[in-house]
């Protein structure tokens, strides 16, 4: 009897440990609030010049296609699968457009010396595994591993536009074609019906009202101009891109 309850004992508190190292193991560096900027150098690894210039072009991208691409550059995930990593911060970040999820972010940790394009349901057709990986091996690591972190950094940028704009010299396989759009059903054609209708009603009983969701529903639902802030409102991934270090 006894050496049953000392058996039990020791596998309680066996569990226990393991249970206490699995949650240590997992915690790993918290996922950061949303970025304030298109790109984010936490860790200092690109000169204030090169970082304010590719912000500055991520954001008129965005303004004039409605597509997401951000670049957050960290020191560490504290021991977590930058993939694993990579796919919560995409979430909790709400990267893309409502209902389009058209964002992609570039995870570079500097003392991890690992790299991630996460991609958005919305461009996987765009940036299929294969080119995203192209796109860290053939443009990032060489450039980081002889300490060229600009050039790294500003080469996956030029290389990641072009290829969502359909550059096809950019896919370094020949272009991917985008996903055809299955045909509306009946369905939907009654429902985009009577949202048009509902609009014209709307225009005939409050036209400011219906002029300002027009205006929100053309823009993505923010303002255009200026130097606001990221936000976003999609979030969903799967786990699309690729993966690399130096």
């Amino acid at each position: 009897m006894k050496s049953r309850i000392y058996f039990s004992t020791a596998l309680a508190g066996l569990l226990l440990l393991a249970l206490a190292a699995g949650v240590q193991a997992q915690s790993g560096t918290p996922i950061p609030a949303p970025p304030q900027r298109w790109l984010t150098d936490a860790a200092g690894m690109l000169s204030p010049q090169v970082a304010e210039q590719l912000d500055a072009r991520l954001q008129a991208y965005e303004q004039s296609s409605g597509r997401q691409v951000v670049v957050y550059i960290g020191k560490t995930t504290g021991g977590i699968p930058i993939e694993d990593w990579g796919v919560k911060a995409f979430e909790s970040w709400r990267v893309g457009r409502k209902g389009l999820d058209d964002g992609l972010v570039m995870f570079v940790m500097a003392e991890d010396h690992r790299v991630r394009i996460e991609v958005g349901y919305g461009l996987e057709g765009q940036v299929p595994d294969a080119v995203a990986s192209r796109i860290i091996n053939d443009e990032m690591v060489p450039r980081l591993q002889q300490g060229d972190s600009d050039g790294a950094v500003a080469a996956a940028v030029d290389r990641l536009l072009a290829v969502i704009s359909g550059d096809s010299g950019a896919t370094g396989g020949g272009q991917v074609p985008p996903p055809a759009s299955p045909p509306l059903t009946w369905f939907q054609k009654i429902l985009v019906g009577m949202a048009i209708l509902g609009f014209l009603i709307l225009l005939i009983t409050n036209p400011s009202l219906a002029l300002y969701l027009l205006f929100t529903i053309l823009s993505g639902g923010r303002g255009g101009g200026g130097r606001g802030g990221f936000s976003g409102g999609g979030g969903r991934s799967g786990g699309g891109g690729a993966s690399g270090s130096w």
